[in-house]
This record gives C-alpha cells, structure tokens and sequence, in this order.
C-alpha cells in the first residue's frame, strides 16, 4: 500500500513539475506581447521602429497607452504587460526602489529632451522678478527641472546636493524670486497659458503638438535620462526580452529614429 501511494505521490509530483516547466517553456518563448508606452514619441517609435521589427520575427505586439508615470509601472509588476517604455534609468530605480517592484531595464533608447517652453518669453534672458515656472511633480523630473534651471543660471542648488534627487528645499539661491508650480507631467503642455514657463518632459511636449526647436532652451541630456525598455527582472534573459534589445540595437531602428526624431538625445549605438 505505502509503494503504491509513494508511486502515485511522485507520479503527481512530476506532473506538477511538468506542468511548470511546460509554462516556464511558453513563457520564455511567447510570441505575443503586451507593451506599455506614454502617448506621442514613446509610442510612436515603437509603432514606426520596433514593432515592425518584431513583427519580422514572428511577434505580435499589442501597444497600451498610458498617461501618467505610475500605472505602466505598476501594470508591469503585475503582469498585465510584459515590458514598458516611457521612464529613463532614474525615474525607474527609484520607483521600483519606493514601490519593491522587481523591475530592471534591458536596453536604453532615445528621449526627447526635456525643455523650457514659454507663449509668453523668447527665451530665459526675458525672466522677470517673480515669474512662474510649471515643474514636473515626480521627483526624478523634478531634480531634471531644477538641473536645468541652475545650468542657466537661475537658480544654484546647495552644495553638496546629488543632483539625481534634488527638490525645491534644495535650491540655495533663487535671486529672481521665481515661483514654482508643480503639476503631473501630463498636464504641464496645458499650463503653458497660466505661467510664464513650463518646464516639460519631451514625451508630453511632443504629444501636446509642441516642437522641440519651440523650447526657449533644451536640456543637454545625459546618458541616465536617456529612456529604457523595462521588464520584470524574472523575464530579463527571455527570448522576447532579446530580441527587444536587438531590435533597438538594429540598424533599421536608427534610420527610423534619424529620419522621424530628430533632435532626441540617443544612446551610443544609435549614433
């Protein structure tokens, strides 16, 4: 009786095993994949550069749009997608860090500078005394902000200061008492008409209907701004998850992006 149980145990036991590995199998090798993007830019290389290229290699793509930083994010870590792409490097460590999600990046890609845009101004040498800034209120972008404001000179932040997660308490002078107003990334285009500048995220600029040779100034992008591709850190060394990576590697990605955006900072091998 005990052989006879131990054997229907184990037979079980190595169906269950089966069963995982059979879906560890699928998932590794799935060829349909769901992938999160903010509207305008980020989308739009994926419809015109990346999807085309997966396409070629058997996938089937479905692209979720999404209008704020925090749900393609939080989607991810909840499986409702397989990657995403509308955060650069910083945004995502520290979100994932903040929120315990596993997330990790798998390729960098191009970004549209963040810049300053004014109806009001022809440029930053127009400030006056007082005048009102929209920022971006998610801390990563918001340190973008005042990075760029202290490069020209507007404000100077307190030494010492990681300029990654600097904020509004950081800022040692403000000599021409400028006002900030913080607002969610997608709605700064909208504020355009009720301050005198918005600092806006490029994504959202472009999306808006704005032209980066519009900014009165654009930032000079660094490599940690730069957008990456992120997945679950479980899913990084799937198939799919290369084959992602390649298709942003490929020289059929770089003539798209050079011939449909330029001016967007971009990684070294798309240069």
């Amino acid at each position: 009786m005990f052989t006879v149980r131990r054997k229907l145990l184990l037979s079980v036991l190595a169906a269950s095993l089966g069963t995982v590995a059979v879906g560890a199998h699928a998932q590794t090798d799935k060829k349909d994949l769901v992938v999160g993007v903010t509207a305008g830019s980020n989308s739009d290389q994926w419809k015109l550069g990346i999807v085309p290229l997966l396409q070629k290699k058997g996938y089937k793509v479905k692209l979720v749009e999404f209008n704020d930083y925090v749900q393609p994010n939080q989607a991810l870590a909840q499986g409702s997608l397989d990657a995403n792409f509308f955060q650069h490097r910083v945004y995502l460590q520290k979100f994932a860090a903040d929120q315990k999600l596993d997330l990790v990046e798998i390729v960098q890609g191009p970004i549209a500078p963040l810049g300053a845009y004014s109806s009001k101004r022809k440029s930053l040498n127009e400030v006056k005394d007082g005048d009102r800034f929209s920022i971006p209120n998610d801390p990563a972008n918001l340190a973008r902000a005042l990075l760029l404001l202290q490069q020209n000179k507007l404000v100077t932040m307190k030494a010492g200061v990681d300029p990654l997660r600097a904020s509004e308490k950081d800022i040692d002078s403000n000599p021409r008492k400028l006002k900030f107003v913080p607002l969610e990334a997608a709605q700064l285009p909208r504020s355009l008409g009720d301050v005198d500048y918005a600092i806006i995220t490029g994504n959202f600029a472009v999306s808006s209907g704005l032209k980066l040779t519009e900014a009165v100034v654009l930032e000079k992008t660094p490599d940690y701004y730069l957008n990456v591709v992120a997945v679950k850190r479980a899913d990084k060394d799937t198939q799919w998850a290369k084959d992602i990576a390649d298709a942003y590697k490929s020289p059929d990605f770089k003539a798209v992006v050079d011939k449909n955006f330029p001016g967007y900072a971009k990684p070294s091998f798309l240069q």
